[in-house]
This record gives C-alpha cells, sequence and structure tokens, in this order.
C-alpha cells in the first residue's frame, strides 16, 4: 500500500459503493476488439481469463458445513443419495448462473439492485436477514477451521484458540487483495486443489465400489429412513449469501454492460467456468461422501459422527498408512474451512456495502465483517469446547438459521432477472422462468420442511410456542410481500446511464 494512504480518511473516493474499482478490474484480452454484436470465436485464453468468478462461488459447496452433511449422508443413507447430490449441485448451478447474469448485464450485484428497487423498510430486512444468514454460515466455517486445527495439533490447541487463529485469515485476504483479484483467485484455486487430492487419497484407502457409486448416482432411491439426510443435501447445496456473492464476483472483468455481444459473450465463458468449477466440487462431495459410506454404513455409531469425531472414527477403521487418514481428514477440512471463512468475508463486504452504500476503505470493511462472525463464533467456542453433542445440536440450529434466509435471496434474484428495466434482452424468458421458480420453490418448501421438523420437536412451553408463532406469521407476510413484488412488479428507482443494457438499447 502507498505511504499516502495511511493518510487518507476511511471513506473511500467514490461517491457510490461499486464491487471493484476501475483499476482493480481484469482486463480481458480482446473482449472488446469488435464494436458489433455479432458473435466471437471461442478462444482458451479468454477462457481462462474469466475463470476464476467460479471458483470463488464453488467454495460455499464445499465449506464444512457441507462437508458434515457429506460424512453423515454417507455414513446413514450409503451411496444412496448421491443422485440428489447431482441434482442439487445441478439446482445451485442454475441458481448461481442467474446470479451471474444479473451481475454482468446490469453491472451491478444483488445487494446493490436490491438497494435501488425496494422500498427502505424492505431493504433493511432483507440486509439484516443476509447478515444473520451471513453469520450463522461464518460460525459454521469457523468451527470447522478451528475442528481442523485441534486435529492436527492432537489435540493441543483448544477450540477457542483455533478461532483465533482462523480470524487472521482477514488479514490474508487483505494481503491478497492488494496484489490484485488474480493473485486472490489463485490462492483459492490452491485450497480448492488441497481439498481434492486430500479427499481423493481419503478414497483411495477407503476404496469404495465403483460400481456402487455409479448405480447411487444414476438411480434414485429414497426411503422413510434418509429423508432428513436427503433434506440435508438439498439445503446445504443454496446458501445465500453466495447468491449475492456469485453476482459481484463476475464484476471484476471489465465488460461494457451496453454491449449486447460482449455481454453475451462473458456470460458464455462465465457459464463454461461455473459448469467446470461446480463439476469439480460435486467430485469432491461424491469422495468424501463415499469413503464415509464405505466405512461406517450400517454400523451402530453411523448416527453419531459429526465434523468433531469423524477424524477419530476414519483413524479407527482405515488405521495409519503411509501418511495417517485423520491428518488428511484433517488437511482438507482445514482448506476447506479457510477458504470459506475468507470468501464469508468477502461476501460480507458486498453485502454490506451493497445494502448500505457505504464508501468505507476495504480494510475497513472486511475487519468490521469479520468482527460480525467472530465474537459470536468465540462465544460459543468457549461454551461448546467440551461437549462434541453440544456442537451437534449447535450446528442443527445454524442450518435452521441459513434455512430460514434462503427466500430472501432466491425470491429478489429471480424477481430482478425477469425484468426488461432491468435486464433489457437479457431478462430471462417464460421457460427457464418458469424452472426457475420451480427449483425456487423446491428448495423453499425442502427447507420448510426442516424447519418444521426441527421445531416440532424443539417447540416446549406456551411462551416460547406463541413467540415461535408471531415470528414465523412474520416472516411468511415478508415472503408473501417478496413474491407480490414479483409478480405486480414497479421499480423503485429505474437505473439510468450505463448501468443497464435496457436503457443503452433504448
Amino acid at each position: 500500500m502507498p505511504p499516502q494512504d495511511h493518510h487518507q480518511p476511511l471513506l473511500a473516493e467514490e461517491q457510490e459503493e461499486t464491487a471493484y474499482d476501475s483499476a482493480d478490474k481484469v482486463v480481458v484480452v480482446g473482449i472488446d476488439e469488435q464494436e458489433g454484436d455479432e458473435a466471437l470465436p471461442f478462444s482458451w485464453r479468454k477462457l481462462w481469463l474469466f475463470t476464476g468468478p467460479g471458483f470463488l462461488m464453488s467454495i460455499a459447496f464445499l465449506d464444512p458445513g457441507n462437508l458434515e452433511g457429506d460424512l453423515q449422508s454417507g455414513a446413514i443413507a450409503g451411496y444412496s443419495l448421491l443422485w440428489l447430490l447431482m441434482w442439487a449441485t445441478a439446482m445451485g448451478l442454475l441458481i448461481q448462473l442467474l446470479s451471474a447474469r444479473l451481475g454482468v448485464a446490469t453491472g451491478r450485484h444483488l445487494a446493490e439492485l436490491c438497494r435501488e428497487e425496494y422500498p427502505a423498510w424492505a431493504r433493511i430486512v432483507l440486509w439484516l436477514m443476509t447478515e444473520i444468514a451471513l453469520i450463522g454460515s461464518d460460525i459454521q466455517e469457523v468451527i470447522g477451521s478451528a475442528i481442523a486445527i485441534k486435529i492436527l495439533s492432537n489435540g493441543v490447541v483448544p477450540l477457542w484458540a483455533g478461532v483465533v487463529v482462523t480470524a487472521l485469515d482477514c488479514f490474508i485476504f487483505l494481503f491478497l487483495e492488494n496484489y490484485g483479484v488474480r493473485k486472490l483467485e489463485a490462492f483459492f484455486a490452491v485450497l480448492i486443489a488441497v481439498m481434492a487430492l486430500s479427499f481423493a487419497w481419503m478414497f483411495g484407502e477407503a476404496k469404495p465400489n465403483g460400481v456402487d457409486v455409479l448405480v447411487g448416482i444414476l438411480v434414485p432411491k429414497l426411503s422413510s429412513r434418509t429423508i432428513q439426510q436427503a433434506v440435508g443435501v438439498v439445503g446445504c447445496i443454496i446458501m445465500p449469501h453466495n447468491v449475492f456473492l456469485h453476482s459481484a464476483l463476475v464484476q471484476s472483468r471489465q465488460v461494457d454492460p451496453s454491449k449486447k455481444g460482449r455481454v453475451q459473450e462473458a456470460l458464455n465463458y462465465y457459464s463454461i467456468e461455473s459448469t467446470i468449477a461446480l463439476a469439480v466440487s460435486f467430485v469432491i462431495n461424491i469422495f468424501v461422501t463415499t469413503v464415509f459410506a464405505k466405512g461406517f454404513y450400517g454400523t451402530e455409531i453411523a448416527k453419531n459422527i459429526g465434523l468433531v469425531n469423524a477424524g477419530q472414527y476414519l483413524q479407527e477403521k482405515y488405521g495409519g498408512g503411509l501418511f495417517p487418514i485423520m491428518y488428511i481428514w484433517g488437511i482438507g477440512l482445514l482448506a476447506a474451512g479457510q477458504s470459506s471463512t475468507i470468501t464469508g468475508t468477502y461476501a460480507g463486504q458486498f453485502i454490506m456495502g451493497g445494502f448500505l452504500n457505504l464508501r468505507l476503505k476495504k480494510w475497513v470493511r472486511a475487519l468490521i465483517t469479520r468482527s460480525f462472525a467472530i465474537i459470536p463464533t468465540m462465544i460459543v467456542a468457549l461454551i461448546f469446547d467440551t461437549s462434541e453433542e453440544s456442537l451437534d445440536v449447535l450446528n442443527e440450529w445454524l442450518n435452521v438459521l441459513q434455512s430460514v434466509q434462503i427466500p430472501f435471496a432466491l425470491i429478489p434474484l429471480l424477481c430482478l432477472v425477469s425484468k426488461e428495466q432491468i435486464m433489457g434482452s437479457f431478462r430471462i424468458g417464460p421457460v427457464l422462468k418458469i424452472i426457475s421458480w420451480l427449483v425456487a420453490a423446491l428448495v423453499i418448501v425442502i427447507n420448510g420442511y426442516l424447519l418444521v421438523e426441527f421445531f416440532s420437536s424443539e417447540v416446549n412451553g406456551a411462551v416460547f410456542a406463541a413467540i415461535v408463532f408471531v415470528l414465523t406469521a412474520a416472516y411468511v407476510a415478508f415472503v408473501l410481500y417478496l413474491i407480490s413484488r414479483a409478480i405486480t412488479y414497479t421499480p423503485w428507482q429505474r437505473l439510468t446511464g450505463s448501468k443497464t443494457v435496457a436503457t443503452a438499447e433504448n
């Protein structure tokens, strides 16, 4: 950082919050070679330059919460839910492609558009709900990293100390961000590679039956005793903060939203890149699921396995080998936790800046975002450090917390990408709109099932039941309001200038 920056105010110089400054964006060679809208030939070099945002987005499909869902699915349901994992990933890809489409076509990300398109009270509620979802996700990710550090230190480093170590990843993020977007993306690529190698090594040690794995992927199978795991597989794929994140990440490349041909080209490359990224995440999730399916399906301990004790159970089942499998698991879990906490910090910056139009320096926003999660996580670590059972209960509550927030990301996204006033000619057509709303409805219903099951077993006492009823009524009313905005929509503030393709075409 240049010396003069030390004397600059905490407020950035831009008049309006943006995802990336122009100087920070990656210039894609040849993206504006031609002024017309004719299609340009496919270029591997361009694909490479567009590669990055999709892999950062894919980390949310590999965070500790997803890994815990994978291992529990494998241990309790065996290979029978692999087909559901594949289709859940496909649904997640559809949602993320819509998020990318919104960001590229408008030149603005989802949080910014929500700020401009909803009245003040609604956008404040959306912001608070998104922040709550982000904090819940971050707690899971930080705890996952702390568990990994505890495993790799043979229990010497307690959970609370692991949380402190993980909190410092904010400074890694700030350091790498100063060296440019591509350096940051390369760092995340390394962490994804570490996960892939670690869990592939475990897959090799466990040697699951290839035919059983293939049948599990291709043949749909669901029984009453695996419903809860099935709900978990689908529920943890769609992360509210990740929907906001991807619409901002795609703006790290220089693409003029007023040039239809260049926008379409960028969307084509981002679609390829995101598909490859989620294919990689799908394979990694399969590694984890099948390792635990091979080792623990049908055993008495299957229902007792969680992130905290998974390494110990793996060690007892598969032994030491060339390198103890417990440490291989710990390395993969640490890479998952560290990468997802840093992307959580990244998402927090975009969400806070977009909804509130904060013109703070990036390092200030990063520290604020990090503090929102680290303080409650430290409290959680101190309270639950001695009890594995309590950590499992906490994880259930955090899953519920994030499930509640899913409509507040999906409904605004589908509302915005369907509107010509926002998207111009890049609005989604009738067929894609129907498919997208069906996917959103399915995800919301599945998570609603999880909520009903959870609260029916947890709600005790008239007072608590009354509070839950009031909160549920307010929640349902706000969701219906968001849906009504999608059906009878009048822009709160029409975007002008070069921010949308629509105005360029008009």
